[in-house]
């Protein structure tokens, strides 16, 4: 009880501050050093004081903090390590604070790379704010209902470019050093202050509007921009003109980044997101950027332009940026994909239900709830009132409560302002209870002509099969969309090939890669008579089918394994180099004359030099073949210091496999080499085996 309460009081001081004191514009000039991985610089707000206040208090975690000066005059002042407190200085009215500051932060701002390594192109620092308090590198407000207009002036190394919110006023050398200047014109949250740091090259163009879209990539992967960025023009002028109100900054720009936390995030006029979504051509067919590059810039209008007030009313955001996300989507690939994307997530929604009784209107509710529930429930009001009503509705909604802070019945006002929709009985219903409407959603779903035929075959499963293959074969050879193929071949994989051959023909000359996808992955057993037509799958423009008909092969035909290492040997995949990392492994294993180059290389991948997604599949592969390999180990015990949790989280539980296993001597034959880091992750998990 004694830590809910420190909760509330500080929810609640914090509540009180910004309605007395009011954080107008903030001016930072700040200095990062790669190799110390410190942050420095001074800040200088200027502040309104509307009612009087015995202190007012600005977050700054583990900072050391000097020369407070209030409207000129230095000060008294405390530092608590979370926050410092100004308790003289100030009047009522308009005021002036600065200060300089220190820090070494632990969390939100991140150093990619070794910047000590001149033949390294790696290197990246970046920012996420949003769930780790930008506070860390920032003196600013964790407070996200104290909107700020931010203007940062950025020193680093001039052979990186440096990027942050708002309109690049200017470039100034400084010996080795550049200034960045950056300007914002309007106030956000602070969660919402970014910066990202490395090697990019760019390219320029205007929306409709005329609103400068700078997209952002590292130069090896320039040949990538196009398949990588595709749709983002028209994603932005649809969105500009669906939701009715002009995006409400100067600049939008994009930044893929390594080993970034997430798959984006929104920060104000500048998306950071994961590298994982820079792609060719091919790649686009496995993993592309549309979803997160539309969702991303829906947020710049719901959460950067009105954030919801507090935990409670999160998938305000969450919700309306996942929603508008599928609409543009529906505008770039079509009805039926944004049909079956509802579908997909109202079964998964159903399932979660099960076990899962927080809802929507709850700060501890799942990610799941507040993103597809919360666009599930937005579909629900826009299919009841119609488009332009619901259009209507957001335009005064998000013109009433612009760079402010709102909550769910502000929303829902609006929408009783423009109809005579039941808000009161659709909030109990969708937000406040944890359980989903299926027989609603089915209702609104079966408008689409593709998931009535979807539902169709899916009740053909309880019919034998000799009744559905004439009508599976029609399916085939329609126009419908590609789930309701897979699902056709999903119900023929247990058949004798004999049976369903024909059929699996017909899968395969639809040239539909999802459909292809699916004989690769239904099709176990490979009769000789159907291995040419399987090997096909090969060449298919999708990696994860490469990489699914490759091991197929492999089982059923061993014989023809030189062929099919011959065929992968200049496949590299995703960006966890995937395919590579399957043909050195079997090449491995097929005892190539190479093999010893081959490992090299494998165990190469498994260093820092790299991504978390290349190292991890290095790391499997590599410990597969030789589990003592001290390199591998002492790379493996690097990664449980690594900052992605879900990579440090796959080391440690590897760790204790290979503890399990009796590894602790070769883990011991290591432990002079580790740095004392490395040393006290080790130590932990040798600890829990006693």
């Amino acid at each position: 009880m004694r830590h809910l309460f420190f909760l509330l009081f500080t929810v609640f001081t914090f509540a009180q501050q910004t309605q007395k004191v009011d954080f107008k514009t903030a001016y930072g000039n700040i200095s990062i050093n790669p190799i110390e991985k410190k942050v420095s610089g001074s800040v200088r707000y200027v502040f309104e004081v509307k009612h009087a206040i015995d202190t007012i208090k600005i977050d700054a975690q583990k900072m050391v903090i000097t020369n407070v000066r209030i409207n000129n005059k230095a000060v008294k002042f405390t530092n608590t390590g979370k926050t410092l407190n100004l308790f003289e200085g100030f009047k009522t009215g308009k005021n002036t604070v600065a200060f300089s500051y220190e820090a070494t932060p632990r969390q939100t701002l991140y150093f990619n790379g070794d910047f000590t390594c001149e033949s390294c192109s790696n290197q990246q620092v970046w920012t996420q704010g949003q769930g780790k308090y930008t506070s860390h590198w920032f003196p600013s407000f964790d407070d996200v209902n104290e909107k700020v207009i931010f203007n940062l002036n950025i020193s680093f190394d001039k052979k990186y470019q440096v990027l942050s919110n708002g309109v690049l006023l200017d470039e100034l050398p400084n010996k080795n050093e550049m200034i960045w200047k950056y300007e914002m014109k309007s106030p956000m949250s602070s969660y919402l202050l970014a910066v990202a740091i490395g090697d990019f090259r760019h390219q320029v163009i205007a929306s409709k509007s005329g609103i400068p879209l700078q997209m952002f990539i590292q130069p090896k992967d320039t040949a990538k921009f196009e398949a990588t960025y595709r749709h983002s023009k028209q994603i932005f002028d649809y969105l500009e003109t669906e939701i009715g109100v002009k995006y409400p900054w100067q600049i939008y720009k994009q930044i893929p980044v390594e080993d970034f936390l997430y798959a984006g995030m929104e920060n104000t006029s500048a998306t950071i997101f994961a590298q994982d979504y820079v792609v060719d051509a091919v790649g686009f067919n496995d993993r592309n950027y549309v979803n997160v590059n539309a969702h991303e810039l829906a947020h710049q209008w719901f959460g950067d332009l009105v954030t919801a007030k507090s935990g409670k009313h999160h998938w305000l955001q969450e919700g309306f940026a996942t929603y508008y996300a599928l609409l543009a989507e529906r505008q770039v690939f079509g009805d039926d994909y944004f049909y079956h994307q509802l579908y997909r997530t109202s079964l998964q929604l159903r399932n979660a239900a099960r076990t899962d009784t927080i809802p929507v209107m709850n700060e501890k509710a799942s990610s799941f709830s507040f993103y597809q529930k919360g666009a599930w429930a937005l579909h629900l009001i826009r299919e009841t009132i119609g488009p332009k009503l619901f259009q209507k509705a957001v335009i005064n909604y998000l013109k009433k409560y612009q760079y402010q802070s709102a909550e769910t019945d502000d929303f829902l006002a609006e929408v009783r302002k423009v109809s005579d929709f039941d808000t009161e009985t659709f909030k109990k219903v969708w937000l406040e209870d944890y359980r989903f409407r299926s027989d609603e959603a089915n209702a609104l779903l079966k408008k689409n002509e593709f998931i009535r035929t979807l539902f169709e075959t899916q009740k053909m499963r309880l019919r034998p099969f000799v009744e559905n293959k004439e009508r599976f074969a029609a399916l085939l050879q329609s126009n419908v969309f590609y789930p309701v193929k897979t699902e056709i071949l999903y119900q023929l994989k247990d058949l004798p090939f004999e049976d369903k051959k024909e059929l699996l023909l017909l899968a395969l000359q639809t040239n539909d890669v999802k459909v292809r996808q699916s004989v690769a992955e239904f099709t176990d057993e490979i009769p000789l008579e159907f291995k040419a037509n399987y090997e096909s799958l090969l060449n298919d423009a999708s990696y994860d089918t490469r990489e699914i008909a490759f091991m197929n092969l492999w089982k059923n035909f061993p014989e023809n394994r030189t062929i099919y290492l011959a065929k992968a040997q200049n496949w590299i995949g995703g960006n966890d180099k995937s395919l590579r990392s399957l043909f050195l492994t079997f090449s491995i294993e097929n005892q190539s004359p190479e093999k010893e180059k081959y490992y090299n290389e494998l165990v190469d991948y498994t260093s820092p030099k790299y991504e978390s997604s290349v190292r991890q599949n290095a790391i499997i592969n590599a410990l597969a073949i030789n589990e003592n390999d001290p390199v591998v180990l002492k790379n493996l015990v690097n990664a449980t210091t690594h900052y992605k949790w879900q990579f440090t989280k796959f080391a440690r539980d590897k760790i204790r496999d290979l503890l399990v296993g009796g590894a602790k001597p070769q883990f011991q034959m290591i432990y002079h080499t580790l740095t004392e880091k490395e040393k006290a992750q080790l130590d932990k998990l040798l600890e829990e085996k006693k």
